[in-house]
């Protein structure tokens, strides 16, 4: 009995120890936000202060000890995310995640990325500002990577540290621009709608802009001074990192605004995932201030403010990317043909290393268009070869140098030459300052094909007749300077011509463009209270007039009680995008079953490519507001011609049946709470027992598609509208007190989900509240919580 006593105390002695060593083990996880740390290669002490809501304020006496010490914090915070992008972009996921991720790394390692920034790399300025703060900040994170703790994903996975390169860099900038790019998604459906269905059917799917159309407008004056489709889409499906989805920006002028000096709002659209894609900092030196938003690994941040001056992006939409149809030579199947004779592809060995299984590897071929994308999508089932020619990697990339230009502006001349830099992807740069300028420019290299040529289809590469015929000077971009209408504005709409022509791009519909508008015609004396108000809004300003031409096609005779209960619901909706509404559950209902009773007879498989395109926005209102469309018809129904009134009418009875089995019979109770939630997804949150510990929500939350709080989804069969992507910050930048500016993050500040300031951000991003951009020094180091840099040198 004794023994067994005696077996016991030392049991919950022994449970009691490694409570203890876990305890400790998880505490040495978590971030350093106060304390003493050493870093190598400071010409001086670094003071870091942490604000209540986890934004490094790093002071110190030049930029260089500012970017090590960025490096370092950045990496404590977000180091998990910074290894699965730079994994992402080199085709390296499948050594974290194993086979799954085999035809993701083996798209991505197979469009040049890795190729472009070695070359890049090669013909940097070493010289530079911009490549020694550069290189000042990859030595901050791999001081952390050799003295800092590994983040418990690591643990989960099984990996070590590994240091970080330039490289690493610039294929993150590779991974932006092909996530911007949209023609991947869309050219190869739309050769498929042409040679299986026919020019006409292609014909109504190739939008015009008309009149009625919300265009941006060009307006440059004086400057103030005063001192591979459906596969693809598969691929995108297994992403562990957000995509590039939208975005909006407007910039009011000073006699728009009631205290005589201009604001800025800018909420760039990304997909949804944990931790959310921005890190904030704060940096001041005797010489230089800039409070910036930075993607993982890039030092210099693309959204950014001090007291001088303040800009932001969204996605120009510009069609950066085209696919070639090439000719192999019948006699020799490493050959191809152009204007001038047989050319031999370029081959490229490649290997995927591949967790728990033998490496994977495989050859690209490239042209001289770009690289087959025949070896690199396994869906690709046309004998045909297929290149793609990408913007990104055919030009000098300057990227570095344009975000170091952007974020070190001393004039809106000098931001509109680094933002003249850009060459992909393409970017509407945002911009106004204390002088009471306001800017904006459509930033890329942009070129001209044969006017005969359409770019939104595989193009004939070995014709020679589909080439480039020349790049346009950036004095030719898309731009407005101090327009007359006292704003600037941006949703990813379609730019007004440039060199004389409308230029080609994958734009989203005019719906947040129109509503952007509306509110910032509809006064002159805005405040920054007003614009945080309407950088919430969820209103459509498109769809009432959406819903006039379905409901002028339809009898009263035809429905039922039910379904006119909901017809009428639908008569009386204003476009708004409340929690408690009832109208949205049924108008996205509507749209799914429009769309599959519209397309789907003429589409089959690729309808479920078609459905989630830009090309399908586009599409809705347009083809609501004809009474005639080859479309129309449903070609399954033999001796039957469909009408407009056939498609709406059994659209309508297909929504409100379906509500009425997922919700109920009762109407009152289709809120769009009920189906409109998000949920910020983490990989390891993939595992069912790890969900509720990395994953953040899942949140009932309002908005919608194309409303101003563009809380996007995908539409499908399942009736539910999950959330896969929003604005990834609010931020509302005031020049009449530049220091209580407002922003909030989509979940938190840290990375580390050991970090209080995990998701202290979420509730208040839910409720379309804000938190303050600190720039007021007596504020900042008020703070208790403060880390210090003293140099080993």
């Amino acid at each position: 009995m004794r023994i067994v006593k005696k077996l016991l105390k030392y049991l919950v002695l022994l449970i009691v120890l490694i409570g203890i060593a876990l305890y400790f083990f998880v505490q040495h996880l978590k971030p350093t936000y106060n304390g003493e740390l050493n870093l190598s290669s400071l010409s001086d002490k670094v003071e870091v202060y942490y604000d209540d809501y986890g934004v490094p304020h790093i002071y110190a006496q030049n930029e260089l000890d500012a970017r090590r010490a960025l490096g370092y914090v950045h990496a404590q915070d977000r180091l998990w995310q910074m290894e699965v992008i730079r994994r992402l972009a080199a085709g390296r996921l499948s050594e974290l995640f194993g086979e799954k991720l085999i035809r993701t790394d083996k798209f991505f390692s197979g469009l040049g990325i890795e190729e472009a920034s070695a070359k890049t790399i090669a013909n940097l300025n070493k010289h530079s500002k911009a490549y020694k703060q550069t290189m000042a900040y990859i030595d901050g994170i791999n001081q952390f990577i050799k003295n800092g703790p590994k983040p418990i994903e690591f643990y989960l996975v099984g990996l070590d540290k590994e240091e970080y390169t330039l490289n690493d860099v610039y294929n993150v900038f590779g991974y932006m621009a092909f996530s911007f790019a949209i023609a991947h998604k869309t050219d190869p459906l739309l050769t498929e709608i042409k040679e299986k269905l026919g020019a006409d059917y292609l014909k109504e799917l190739n939008i015009t802009i008309t009149e009625n159309s919300t265009l941006i407008k060009n307006e440059v004056n004086h400057i103030l001074e005063k001192g591979l489709a459906n596969a693809v889409n598969d691929i995108y499906e297994n992403l562990p990192i957000s995509p590039f989805i939208g975005s909006n920006s407007w910039v009011i002028g000073a006699d728009k605004t009631k205290n005589g000096k201009v604001i800025l709002a800018n909420d760039p659209h990304i997909g949804f995932s944990q931790p959310s894609v921005w890190y904030e900092s704060h940096i001041k030196t005797p010489n230089y201030e800039l409070y910036g938003y930075n993607l993982a690994l890039t030092p210099f941040p693309l959204l950014g403010h001090n007291r001088k001056y303040g800009y932001g992006i969204t996605m120009f939409e510009n069609d950066d990317v085209d696919f070639y149809f090439e000719e192999n030579n019948p006699q020799n199947k490493n050959e191809y043909k152009t204007v001038d004779g047989f050319k031999t592809y370029q081959v490229i060995d490649k290997e995927i290393k591949v967790k728990d299984s033998e490496s994977v590897k495989y050859q690209i071929k490239v042209s001289e268009h770009g690289p087959l994308m025949n070896g690199i999508i396994e869906h690709i089932t046309d004998e045909r070869p297929i290149a793609m020619d990408w913007i990104y990697t055919k030009l000098n990339n300057k990227l570095l140098d344009a975000c170091y230009g952007m974020s070190h502006s001393m004039s809106l001349y000098d931001f509109k030459e680094a933002a003249a830099l850009i060459h992909a992807p393409g970017l509407n740069m945002m911009y106004g300052d204390a002088d009471d300028n306001i800017a904006w420019f459509a930033a890329a290299k942009l070129y001209k094909l044969n006017d005969s040529v359409n770019p939104k289809v595989i193009l004939n590469g070995a014709s020679g007749t589909n080439e480039k015929v020349k790049y346009l000077d950036f004095s030719q971009n898309p731009q407005a300077i101090n327009p007359k209408s006292n704003y600037v504005y941006s949703a990813n709409n379609q730019p007004d011509s440039i060199d004389g022509r409308l230029y080609p791009g994958y734009y989203l519909p005019e719906d947040r463009a129109k509503r952007i508008v509306q509110l910032l015609e509809a006064k002159n004396d805005f405040t920054k209270e007003d614009v945080m108000v309407m950088i919430n809004d969820v209103t459509s300003a498109v769809t009432p007039s959406i819903v006039e031409n379905v409901l002028t096609s339809i009898k009263a005779d035809d429905f039922n009680d039910n379904e006119k209960k909901a017809i009428q619901i639908l008569q009386n909706w204003d476009g708004n995008y409340q929690l408690e509404s009832i109208a949205p559950t049924i108008y996205n209902r509507f749209i799914y079953a429009f769309l599959v009773n519209t397309f789907k007879d003429e589409m089959g498989s690729s309808f479920n490519q078609f459905i989630n395109t830009r090309l399908q926005k586009r599409m809705n209102a347009f083809q609501m507001a004809k009474d005639n469309s080859i479309w129309w018809d449903d070609i399954s129904t033999q001796g039957k011609v469909e009408t407009k009134q056939h498609i709406i009418t059994k659209s309508i009875k297909d929504a409100v049946a379906f509500l009425e089995n997922q919700l109920g019979k009762s109407i009152d109770e289709w809120t769009w709470n009920k189906v409109h939630t998000v949920e910020h997804k983490h990989p390891m949150g993939e595992i069912a027992a790890l969900r509720s510990y990395f994953n953040v929500g899942p949140f009932e939350i309002n908005g919608g598609s194309e409303v101003i709080n563009n809380l996007g989804f995908k539409l499908d069969s399942t009736g539910y509208y999950q959330v896969a992507f929003g604005p990834s910050t609010r931020r509302v930048i005031d020049f009449s007190d530049i220091e209580n500016s407002k922003s909030i993050l989509p979940t938190g500040q840290s990375g580390n989900v050991l970090s209080k300031h995990y998701k202290d951000q979420a509730e208040k991003y839910n409720k379309g509240e804000f938190v303050p951009m600190l720039l007021n020094e007596k504020v900042i180091k008020g703070f208790k919580q403060k880390l210090e840099f003293k140099s080993t040198n």
